[in-house]
């Protein structure tokens, strides 16, 4: 019997005659069931409300954050740490270190010593598939129904999904225009999730007296600080400002990545914790997932202890000060009195919208002239005043000139 007469048999085709064969759906073939029907454990279901959805659309110009800067990445230093480790990783050897490679990890330690002011041993250091995995391996181990995790509001919204997945309660704490406030901060969490460098998504970076108001705060209240340090080296200019990590190494845990600063495939990322923070993480972990690639583990070494990772950072570092500062020129040429945040750091600016104006009706007055930015909204628990995104790394700097030319065209009339 052929292929084609034995998926007549079993009901997934039919013939036609002179018309041919078309596919069929066996009667036996049992129904997809609605989502309602799955027996989703309450982890599941608080997760999938957690998500956000991405509107998606094609444009002419797309300012939304989130997009892959190919012309920044170090392709010819990174394929070549790859090739010269590819053996090495591919060869049987000792099981791999729950904690990461020994050798990456020392070169992550010295790294983070010189150029974020941190305070770290390898011994403190967990490598980990990206940050978000990270938020998560964090969240199982601290948090469960009852207690409570602090977060920055409005933040990556990734962030607050993971703690809330855990049946915690969620706490807002607001921003302002110098970042998270520490008099709105909870007595007791568990937890507080902040981004200090380069707070998401105003692009504000925290003052030394606020940041030390949040470790006062840590010791009253028995937390953890989370401090994502996304923008660090994508800071433009200016050197970053320290990590608090290296204020506090015992209250504060380091979160960190490289898929935006290498490429988005390396997936190479990193938390600094205290050693009996790690010691637990590392015991926990197999029971969702496994170390990390090895190869990638491995050339990141190579990347960071060669020198490579810090010249490709002067050179993106410059690129990415020259787009921001186009994009605000062209801002203030075709929008005069529309002003985006300062941004000392980061991919996008944060734009707030003048009085009466409403994101949905910014977004749709560009979408309309053929332009996508993003919303606020999205990003925060609690009402917060109206601001879109602009991201500008993933432009050309003629992209940047003519979307900010519809943008003027879409906005200039002021009317809401």
């Amino acid at each position: 019997m052929d292929a084609l007469a034995q998926l007549e048999l079993e009901g997934y085709v039919q013939a036609q005659g002179r018309s041919g064969t078309r596919v069929s759906v066996p009667a036996h073939a049992p129904p997809a069931p609605p989502t309602g029907a799955l027996p989703l454990s309450a982890w599941a279901q608080r997760a999938l409300a957690g998500q956000v959805e991405d509107a998606g659309g094609e444009y002419l110009v797309d300012f939304r954050v989130g997009q892959p800067v190919p012309d920044l990445y170090p392709e010819a230093a990174w394929t070549q740490a790859l090739a010269r480790r590819a053996a090495q990783a591919l060869r049987a050897g000792p099981p791999d270190d729950p904690l990461g490679p020994l050798e990456t990890r020392r070169a992550l330690a010295a790294h983070l010593n010189a150029e974020r002011g941190a305070q770290v041993t390898p011994d403190m250091i967990l490598l980990t598939g990206g940050t978000q995995g990270a938020l998560d391996a964090l969240a199982r181990v601290f948090l469960e129904p009852g207690r409570v995790a602090a977060v920055e509001d409005p933040t990556y919204p990734g962030a607050r999904a993971a703690l809330a997945a855990t049946g915690a309660q969620v706490q807002p704490v607001a921003v302002d225009d110098r970042g998270v406030r520490p008099d709105r901060l909870p007595a007791q969490a568990t937890l507080l999730y902040v981004t200090p460098g380069c707070q998401y998504p105003t692009g504000t970076a925290l003052p030394a007296a606020r940041r030390q108001a949040l470790i006062h705060w840590t010791r009253d209240a028995g937390a953890f600080i989370l401090e994502d340090d996304y923008a660090a080296d994508l800071y433009h200019a200016a050197r970053p400002p320290a990590v608090m990590q290296g204020v506090a190494p015992d209250r504060v845990i380091l979160l960190g990545s490289f898929s935006k600063s290498l490429a988005p495939v390396t997936r190479s990322g990193f938390l600094v914790a205290p050693p009996e923070v790690v010691r637990v993480l590392a015991a926990t972990r197999p029971l969702t997932d496994r170390v990390p690639g090895r190869l990638d583990a491995l050339a990141l070494s190579d990347v960071l202890s060669s020198g490579a990772y810090s010249r490709h950072l002067r050179r993106a570092r410059a690129t990415l000060t020259h787009r921001r500062d186009v994009l605000t020129h062209e801002l203030a040429t075709h929008l005069p009195g529309w002003t985006p945040h300062p941004a000392p750091g980061g991919l996008h600016l944060y734009l707030p919208l003048p009085p009466a104006w409403t994101e949905d009706r910014a977004l749709n007055r560009a979408a309309n002239h053929g332009v996508a930015v993003g919303a606020v909204a999205p990003l925060a628990q609690e009402r917060h005043p109206p601001a879109v995104l602009l991201g500008f790394a993933h432009l050309n700097p003629e992209q940047l000139r003519g979307g900010a030319a519809r943008l003027g065209r879409a906005w200039q009339d002021g009317r809401p």
